[in-house]
């Protein structure tokens, strides 16, 4: 977080950094039940037979639809409902620090699910290692997926109340680029093998920071607003 702030010439307020975050793992609730009740949906999808023939294609709903457009929706309204509408939002790099809050909020509260996942009928040296292995896991792809795509979808975001004759359609092109990059990441790493399942999550991230590098740039050329709402 202190990384993204830093890009910020005209840092925003600590109460509003905190409660962006906090409703960023608030979210997870949501969230979950979202992805409850849409493998709920699948499974009963998988009763019919021309799903059958094809088992990728459940596996390509659940990654990509299940949970990838799930989180990303979610973390967008996140922003949607507590920054959008706020009279200190002055500046389109603004919504792409918000985003990445909000994202690094509901990985927090994830990343802590799973930290505390293993902690039955094992010593207390084995949870250090296994939190120690899972943190540094998470950090270099989850995290770090989380963060990204949500600067992205950031960026078409604070185009689209710039460009306000192409608004949906900056809009959804960053809801779609943040949930393929986000399912894809997560198909290719659960589902491909080797040497699949590294090389195209590499270049996922890869790609993603060198797209987030530009956009940082990018969208501090332009003009400071008093009211994007």
């Amino acid at each position: 977080m202190i990384y993204y702030l830093k890009k910020d010439l005209n840092p925003e307020p600590k109460k509003m950094i905190v409660k962006i975050f906090f409703y960023g793992g608030l979210i997870t609730i949501p969230t979950f039940f979202a992805q409850i009740g849409l493998s709920n949906l699948l499974e009963r999808l998988q009763l019919f037979e021309f799903l059958n023939l094809y088992p990728i294609t459940i596996e390509i709903l659940k990654w990509f639809i299940v949970i990838a457009l799930t989180e990303e929706t979610l973390k967008y309204l996140v922003v949607r409902l507590a920054v959008l509408n706020n009279s200190q939002l002055d500046e389109p790099l603004d919504i792409m620090l918000y985003m990445v809050v909000s994202a690094l909020g509901f990985a927090a509260v994830e990343n802590i699910l799973y930290l505390f996942s293993p902690i039955d009928n094992i010593s207390f040296q084995s949870i250090i290692g296994t939190a120690v292995t899972i943190s540094f896991i998470r950090f270099i792809g989850a995290t770090f997926l989380h963060t990204l795509v949500s600067a992205v979808y950031g960026y078409f975001l604070a185009l689209s109340l710039i460009r306000v004759k192409n608004k949906t359609t900056l809009n959804l092109t960053g809801l779609f680029l943040a949930t393929i990059l986000h399912g894809l990441y997560n198909f290719s790493i659960i589902t491909l093998t080797s040497p699949m399942n590294f090389i195209i999550p590499m270049v996922v991230i890869a790609g993603l920071i060198i797209f987030m590098t530009y956009d940082f740039d990018d969208i501090k050329k332009l003009k400071n607003i008093c009211k994007l709402n």
